[in-house]
């Protein structure tokens, strides 16, 4: 894809010391910079997500309207686009890629807010699931500058039980015999869709299986959904060794992990200035809304708002037209406060 454009970040340093050199932050911006530069919203993407597939929640007429914001969408760091292991040349290439937190990407991030564009302030700052994970990141890391914060389907630090289920997904990319430690030549069809059946157990809830919901979806039965859906998304030009180093940001996830909070989530999540509307999904398996009632009462002006349904974490996907409508109706309101 050639729709987006690039940031050079030149050599990067990470969180864990290891430096990038020639490192690239790729992003897409929808609308115009207003000459005041105060109509902007960052809107991080998700785990394995482009930009592209952001999308579903920008538009005329809806709370992130190009028309009116100057949105930007900055691809993670490990999604193929922005600096990954399957396009960064030796010695960090491939299975050497080295480890990403989620201040890594909200550091990349700041660099391209301030230095291509000259922005001082965001308005709301937004995403799904990592991209909630990384909304949190940007209230922590720069409360001076975030007006408000709306993750949905995401969470402040990766709790055990998410970071178990993750193990099942590493589990699986890598048994197959042709990951070759990661130096693969071609790509581990077989353990990606492993990967996917696993996956599948967790992106939507049981009650949407009872309920066969995936036949709103197009799919004429269980097994069609999970080779058409499930399988289809993880051969969708995802690279494993990218999917192993978001992973690895996922799972290694948390706000108390900023320098200057020496691990203490509590304190990170104090330190919020923005006014935070959070929205988990009644079914969600990975960040379940005990999950996010439990940050927001640290965080001086924040509300939990509960996404309802069957559609588990997928309700922030931009799946269900019901789903959308709620997320949008809160950004809308967070705006206009």
């Amino acid at each position: 894809m050639t729709d987006h454009e690039t940031f050079e970040l030149g050599d990067f340093t990470l969180q864990h010391g290891a430096t990038l050199r020639g490192a690239r932050l790729a992003y897409k911006t929808y609308g115009t910079l207003a000459p005041d530069r105060g109509n902007a919203i960052v809107y991080p993407t998700w785990y394995s997500g482009r930009h592209w597939e952001n999308e579903w929640l920008i538009g005329p007429g809806m709370a992130l309207d190009p028309d009116r914001y100057f949105i930007i969408v900055p691809n993670m760091l490990g999604n193929g686009l922005s600096s990954s292991p399957s396009n960064t040349p030796p010695p960090y290439d491939r299975a050497r890629f080295p480890d990403v937190t989620m201040y890594d990407n909200v550091a990349a991030q700041h660099r391209l807010v301030t230095e291509r564009f000259g922005i001082e302030r965001l308005p709301l700052v937004t995403g799904w699931s990592m991209g909630a994970g990384q909304t949190y990141q940007w209230a922590v890391s720069h409360p001076e500058m975030v007006e408000r914060i709306a993750p949905f389907c995401g969470s402040s630090k990766t709790s055990p039980h998410n970071f178990v289920f993750l193990e099942s997904v590493k589990a699986a990319l890598t048994a197959d015999a042709a990951f070759a430690n990661g130096w693969y030549e071609t790509p581990p069809v077989t353990g990606l869709r492993a990967a996917a059946r696993v996956y599948a157990g967790w992106g939507f809830s049981q009650a949407f299986y009872w309920d066969h919901v995936y036949r709103q979806m197009g799919f004429t039965s269980l097994e069609d959904f999970l080779v058409g859906f499930w399988e289809g998304f993880f051969l969708d030009d995802r690279d494993a060794n990218n999917l192993l180093t978001m992973l690895w940001t996922w799972q290694n996830a948390d706000v108390g992990r900023t320098p200057g909070f020496d691990g203490d989530t509590v304190a990170a999540l104090a330190s919020i200035r923005a006014r935070a509307l959070i929205m988990p999904a009644e079914k969600d398996l990975y960040f379940p809304p005990e999950d996010e009632k439990w940050a927001v009462q640290h965080i001086a002006n924040g509300e939990v708002r509960v996404i309802p349904g069957v559609w588990g974490h997928f309700a922030g996907g931009g799946q269900n037209p019901e789903d959308t409508a709620f997320i949008d109706a809160g950004l809308r309101e967070l705006l206009s406060s």
